[in-house]
């Protein structure tokens, strides 16, 4: 059953007893906020977990109002050496809260003064939420046990996402040969456990660290990708869920984190589907693969295609039954050692440790006769559409269902997907295209720059058909927290607007190294010169923050002299010059801006990742976002599509319609065929995209950008020579969707770019 983090508090273990009155001293001098000047404390232990003891601290001010806080310390008496760093949790604590999105709890005091309390300890923030300790989620629905499990694969996928170099964490371990390293670590730390009473499956375990030391993957030795940052026990029982949603709102206890292998990571987090490693009198294997999966929990094969999708991490295939062996073996060691401290009375976890050393033994001979296996991991399933009714607020639902199951096509949509579309589709024609005509005048009125007063009560009936935000912005993937919350929170909630500044008039931007825009650090601040145009959106009256790229070291290597910046638009200096036409449309309200940037400065915080990290950003965020333009293609040639057949079967010419003619039932055929093409390869980029990453799967992206612009003029063309002069009027869409198109065979990246892409991919393939 799930349970609340208060549920799982109980009255202090005598044996882990502290000086109440000292650690309220400390907390009131060095917790920031924490109530006062006298505040009262109530102190509990919390039932969970086997390693370093773990307490809620309720403070009371005398003038009422009360705070929980977590204090988690080293066990009292004698551990084995490099056990219970709380200092490196500290550490990797602070880094991520600070610099990342990976969901941790805030930090708010390291002591390592052991005069204090008896140990080192720090102090962290509460969190009311929910922690399931039965992998089964007993008493949960099935599509929430689904969504629970998919959360918890895209949370590891965004701490393995993160720059360990950027938050300051790069000498936090060694990168390379982290299994080797680990082997020969749990093997000592279980001899160091067992002592004198060898528990029965002794030389099973021995045996089976040998084995491991002899199938070290290759991969293992390179400190290139797949290394970073590792949690080191990343199970769901380590994962605080949100009361209401479905989503992680804490990743806790990160003692055993470093940096390494990070698919141990990712074996660990499956070992329910090998193995029930709760703490019982059962002596059975349990699993999933073994009891069965309960209704609603993700096949495996799913459950890591979410995974390496959202990480952009190749399917493991190749050394699964490696890292699942190693996760069991370490597992049966940690077992043991929380066996020997039940066994010297100093066990964090209670009457639950005296099975740790039934679970050890367990997992010893499920590894052995795992690595005896045949067969141990199927091949990756096809993902479908991958769609999110509200990224921003459901972390662990944006991508709820989204796996195709053995039955569909390969790109079938799933049945979530094809309700959203109908809803989508359904919005379109009741409440957009009507207002096209409307949305038209304004844009060609004196008022042009301003919003019109329907746009708002559009936006409204969007959000409550679960209709907004269908796609997650840069700032989600790159931003502080802080930059999120300035920023992020108002743009998803359509109170403000963003523009782009990348693009200048004197050199070819498309190769972004031209870039001459300066961005200067001049103490806490940066100052920005230059001249940007085709800043899109900055015309808008709601457009707030500037995305700009420009360079901070002109001196660096070639793709390192670029950072992008955040600036406020309202900061003295930044001079919007003119809206530019695209074939004579302003495009207003939207615009698209040139401008001047004359000794803006703006605060030191305002950098994305760090300096000369503009290249890589751009990078992550071009591949997505652009097939999104693709897609959008695939959508214009639709309209297209459908106003042409329209035209052509209520239009009389040379005394029969034009859909009785021979010529126009050749031409719309081919673009039925042309626009199928496109589509299918928009797919398979898209699919390529989600599997591979945006690195592997720039060739095809490339074919999608090329392809699907140059579709789309075809058939809108097509369109408009049916329309006869009206379809070159701005009396229909189409001659202001054809403008659209067209720009995007240059905004999109020129075609010269994408085919040599193409190219050069195609040599490269020859020669291997």
């Amino acid at each position: 059953m799930a349970k609340l983090i208060s549920e799982l508090l109980w009255p202090v273990d005598p044996a882990h007893a502290l000086d109440e009155a000292a650690l309220l001293r400390y907390a009131v001098a060095n917790v920031p906020g924490f109530p006062g000047p006298a505040p009262t404390l109530a102190l509990t232990q919390f039932a969970h977990g086997q390693s370093n003891p773990t307490y809620c601290i309720q403070a009371s001010a005398p003038g009422g109002g009360t705070r929980r806080y977590v204090l988690r310390k080293k066990p009292p008496g004698a551990i084995l050496q490099s056990a219970h760093a709380v200092e490196r949790e500290y550490q990797v604590l602070k880094a991520l809260g600070s610099h990342t999105d990976v969901p941790v709890p805030k930090v708010y005091c390291l002591c390592t003064d052991a005069t204090v309390i008896g140990t080192p300890f720090y102090i962290m923030e509460y969190l009311e939420g929910i922690i399931y300790p039965d992998n089964t989620l007993p008493g949960v629905a099935p599509s929430k046990r689904r969504a629970i499990y998919f959360s918890t694969a895209k949370t590891l996928a965004a701490i393995h996402r993160v720059d360990v170099n950027a938050i300051g964490l790069q000498k936090y371990g060694r990168r390379d040969n982290y299994c080797k390293r680990q082997v020969e670590r749990w093997e000592k730390q279980y001899l160091a456990s067992t002592g004198e009473g060898k528990p029965a499956r002794y030389q099973r375990m021995l045996d089976l660290a040998r084995w491991l030391k002899e199938n070290v993957p290759e991969e293992d030795s390179s400190a290139g990708a797949g290394t970073g940052l590792v949690h080191g026990d990343f199970r769901a029982d380590n994962l605080v869920f949100h009361p209401t949603e479905d989503r992680v709102i804490g990743v806790i206890d990160w003692e055993l984190s470093t940096l390494g292998n990070q698919m141990c990571d990712v074996a660990y987090s499956c070992l329910p589907y090998i193995i029930d490693a709760t703490p019982t009198e059962r002596t059975n294997y349990g699993g999933f693969q073994h009891t069965g999966i309960p209704d609603g929990i993700p096949q495996l094969e799913e459950y890591l295609s979410v995974y390496c999708s959202f990480s952009e991490r190749p399917w493991p295939a190749a050394n699964w039954k490696f890292y699942i062996a190693f996760s069991l073996f370490r597992g049966a060691s940690i077992y043991a050692g929380v066996y020997h401290r039940w066994t010297m009375g100093n066990a964090s976890g209670g009457e639950r440790a005296k099975f740790a050393g039934r679970i050890a033994n367990t997992m010893v001979d499920c590894a052995c006769d795992f690595i005896n296996r045949e067969h141990v991991l199927q091949g990756q399933p096809s993902i479908g559409f991958q769609v999110s009714a509200a990224p921003w607020q459901e972390f662990g639902r944006e991508q709820e269902g989204s796996i195709s199951t053995k039955d569909q096509g390969k790109f079938v949509p799933n049945e979530k997907v094809m309700h959203l579309r109908k809803k989508l589709m359904k919005f379109m024609e009741d409440h957009i295209y009507p207002m096209e005509g409307e949305f038209y005048k304004l844009a060609q009125s004196t008022s042009r720059w301003t919003i019109h007063p329907e746009e708002e009560t559009l936006e409204a009936l969007a959000k409550k058909e679960g209709l907004w935000n269908l796609f997650i912005p840069v700032l989600m993937r790159y931003g502080t927290k802080e930059q999120q919350k300035q920023w992020l929170v108002p743009l998803l909630e359509g109170k403000i607007r963003s523009g782009f500044a990348m693009t200048e008039p004197q050199v070819a931007s498309s190769d972004a190294t031209n870039i001459e825009c300066s961005i200067s650090r001049q103490g806490d601040f940066y100052v920005i010169n230059g001249r940007k145009w085709w800043t899109s959106g900055a015309m808008d009256p709601r457009c707030k923050v500037l995305i700009l790229m420009g360079k901070t070291d002109f001196s660096a290597p070639k793709h390192k002299q670029q950072s992008m910046i955040l600036v406020d638009i309202n900061t003295p200096g930044v001079q919007i010059k003119r809206p530019l036409l695209v074939f004579g449309f302003d495009d207003a309200p939207h615009g698209h801006a040139e401008i001047v940037f004359e000794n803006v400065r703006v605060p030191a915080t305002n950098i994305l990742l760090g300096e000369g990290r503009g290249f890589e950003i751009a990078q992550g965020r071009l591949g997505p976002g652009r097939l999104h333009h693709c897609m959008r293609l695939i959508g214009a040639a639709e309209r297209g599509m459908g106003l042409m057949v329209d035209r052509a079967l209520s239009r009389t010419a040379f005394g029969k319609r034009i859909a009785q003619h021979g010529s126009f039932l050749s031409d719309l055929a081919k673009c039925r065929i042309e626009l199928e093409q496109a589509r299918l390869l928009v797919l398979e980029a898209a699919d390529q995209l989600d599997r591979h990453g945006n690195k592997k799967a720039r060739g095809i992206l490339a074919m999608a950008k090329v392809a699907a612009p140059n579709m789309a003029l075809k058939v809108l063309d097509m369109a408009m020579q049916v329309h006869g002069a009206a379809g070159v009027s701005s009396d229909t869409v189409l001659s202001h969707l054809w403008a659209t198109a067209r720009t995007l065979r240059i905004a999109d990246g020129p075609d010269e770019v994408h085919l040599g892409t193409i190219a050069k991919l195609e040599l490269q393939r020859a020669r291997l």
